[in-house]
Parts: C-alpha cells; sequence; structure tokens
C-alpha cells in the first residue's frame, strides 16, 4: 500500500491550518510505517488531497481515470469560507459549487470532527464521510523553559506581565475584531495576535480595528517555531473567539502546551470540549470579559490538565493509525 500524499502551493498554505494539517498528516503517516511518496507522479494506490485548487481536482479525476481510490480531506466549508476576507460572502456560493465539484470526485472523504461531517453531510454525497482529527505532535509543545525565554526575549516582556494569546488570519470570522475590543478593558495585559493576511483581502472592519487598536494589543505577523511554541507555554491565557471552524488546529496546539483555553462556545467544540471542564468558553464579549478577570483572579480553577488529555486523544501518533486503517478498509472495499 502506498499513498500519495499530494501537497501544492505550499508557499501559500503553508501559515494556513490546512498546511499545519499537511505537516501532521506526513509525520502520522511516517510514524504509522506507511509508504508514502509527495511526487504524484510516482506509483500510488491512493491519493489523498487536502487543498480544492484545479490541480487538486485535475489530480483526482486523473487518478480515478486510472483505477486508484481517492480521497479528499473535506477542511473547507462555505460556513467557514463566509465572513473571512473581503466579497467571501458574495462569492461563497460559487465557492460552495465548486466545494461539492472537488469532493464529489472522492471514494472517500475526510473531515476535521463530527461538526464538520454534519455540514459536508448536507452536500448530498453518496460516499464514506469519517471524522478525523488533523491531530496534534505533542512533543512540539512539551514545557520548555528556553521556548519561553525566547518568546519572552522576542517580545521584551518581563516574566510577570500577563499574555494572552491568539493565532490566526486577520479574518472577522476568526474574532479579531473582538479580540482588539476585550484587550481595551485589559490595559496592563499584553494581547498577542499571531498571524497575517494581505492587507488586500482584509474587511473594512477589520481594517478599522487594526487601525484603532490600543497599545496593549500586538500583531506581529506569523511566527512559527520555538518563539509560537514558547508563546504557547508563557501565556496566561489561548483566547480563540472564533465564530465558526472546522476543528481548530491551533486549539489543540494550545491543549497540548497546557495553556488555560477560552473560546467561543460554538457547534464545532461538541462534544469534545466542555465549558470549566477542558476549556472555558463564552458566547459574548461580556462573557469573555467576566471569564478572563475571574481567572486572572483566581475565582475559577484551571482547566489545562483536563484539556491535555483532549490532545493527547488526538496525538499524531492515534491518527497516523487512524488514517493507516482508512486506507486499509479503502482498497479492500469495506468503506
Amino acid at each position: 500500500m502506498k499513498i500519495c500524499l499530494f501537497q501544492d502551493d505550499e508557499k501559500i498554505f503553508r501559515k494556513s491550518g490546512i498546511g499545519r494539517a499537511l505537516k501532521h498528516q506526513r509525520e502520522a503517516l511516517r510514524l504509522a510505517k506507511v509508504d508514502f511518496t509527495l511526487d504524484y507522479k510516482d506509483e500510488y494506490d491512493i491519493i489523498h488531497l487536502n487543498t480544492i485548487n484545479p490541480k487538486s481536482f485535475m489530480l483526482a479525476k486523473l487518478a480515478k481515470k486510472n483505477h486508484k481510490k481517492v480521497v479528499f480531506h473535506a477542511h473547507s466549508t462555505e460556513e467557514d469560507f463566509r465572513n473571512s476576507f473581503a466579497l467571501s460572502n458574495q462569492i461563497a456560493p460559487l465557492f460552495r459549487k465548486w466545494l461539492i465539484k472537488c469532493y464529489s470526485t472522492a471514494d472517500v472523504l475526510l473531515t476535521p470532527t463530527p461538526y464538520s461531517k454534519t455540514l459536508i453531510d448536507k452536500m448530498g454525497f453518496k460516499v464514506p464521510i469519517i471524522p478525523i482529527s488533523n491531530g496534534i505532535n505533542l512533543d512540539d509543545f512539551r514545557l520548555n523553559n528556553e521556548k519561553k525565554k525566547k518568546f519572552q526575549r522576542h517580545f521584551k516582556l518581563s516574566k510577570q506581565q500577563k499574555t494572552i494569546i491568539s493565532v490566526g488570519h486577520y479574518f472577522e470570522r476568526k474574532g479579531i475584531i473582538d479580540f482588539i475590543e476585550i484587550a481595551r478593558s485589559f490595559p496592563d495585559i499584553k494581547f498577542i495576535w499571531f498571524g497575517h493576511t494581505s492587507s488586500t483581502l482584509l474587511t473594512e472592519n477589520v481594517k478599522k480595528a487594526i487601525r484603532n487598536k490600543p497599545d496593549n494589543v500586538i500583531l506581529p505577523g506569523y511566527i512559527d517555531g520555538d518563539i509560537i511554541q514558547g508563546a504557547f507555554q508563557s501565556a496566561d491565557m489561548f483566547f480563540f473567539p472564533s465564530y465558526e471552524e472546522t476543528e481548530g488546529i491551533v486549539v489543540l496546539e494550545a491543549l497540548a502546551s497546557k495553556t488555560q483555553v477560552l473560546v467561543r462556545d460554538i457547534e464545532v467544540y461538541s462534544p469534545w470540549l466542555k465549558n470549566k471542564i477542558n476549556c472555558f468558553m463564552g458566547r459574548d464579549n461580556n462573557e469573555f470579559k467576566k471569564t478572563i478577570e475571574d481567572y486572572l483572579d483566581g475565582k475559577i480553577d484551571s482547566t489545562v490538565e483536563s484539556g491535555y488529555k483532549v490532545a493527547e486523544e488526538r496525538s499524531i501518533e492515534k491518527i497516523g493509525n487512524q488514517l493507516k486503517n482508512i486506507y486499509q478498509q479503502i482498497l479492500k472495499n469495506e468503506l
């Protein structure tokens, strides 16, 4: 059994959740001892596609023509396309049609969560749709004091400085406007949002929020490696007010770092995240503010240990074995 784990436009997707999902898949297959290639010109039995660009679609069609099996990882939905960049809502119906065209080539669709499976189910596909987490490499986020120091030195932070971080594109859907607004209520806390989006794609609402952000909000752009890992381990809280996700790899990264997590109470986290058990949840800015205040004042207990167990259940090793099992079933026509 040999898998073609196709990756294209790596420079474009490297900074996105899909880029990290691809990296996780490579690591997972290595650990599960699954033979794979990144070159679609090699011999293979199954092609596993993560992106929905025209090349992925053409490779899926070519694979079917050559009697190969096609797995499409349904990372994208119309719902998480909306409220992202400028004009995303206007072109969302066309995006949905393209999704259906791409995903219809698959023998099996994979999707990151039970919630995202319900969204894909609504498109009416007749093939199996299997929820499987994007996974997390626990080793990357184990406590490392040198990484914490690198983060603190990079931002010139004292050990006493309270910090709240988030990670994502500058999309309205991600909740960056709420993040900035809430920071106004906590001038003594540094709010750091890691990520970058081209200014040409920003909505006017996001541009306005960034222009008028308070001084305690830091937007350092895209940073990876030791500094971002140190940020997760050093931060007092990971605050992710996203309105729509298919999973949220950054949430898994925070859980794996044993950082206190605060997320918006949205469907994607059901049933794997539970308020005040393995994370904190809020429905609006007032609830977010109160939770931040209560946690930093010691009025509510940390959930990091239970949160870490959620990350353990989605370790790269376990995801690799799950993928291996799915591939084997596909080749045996058992799905």
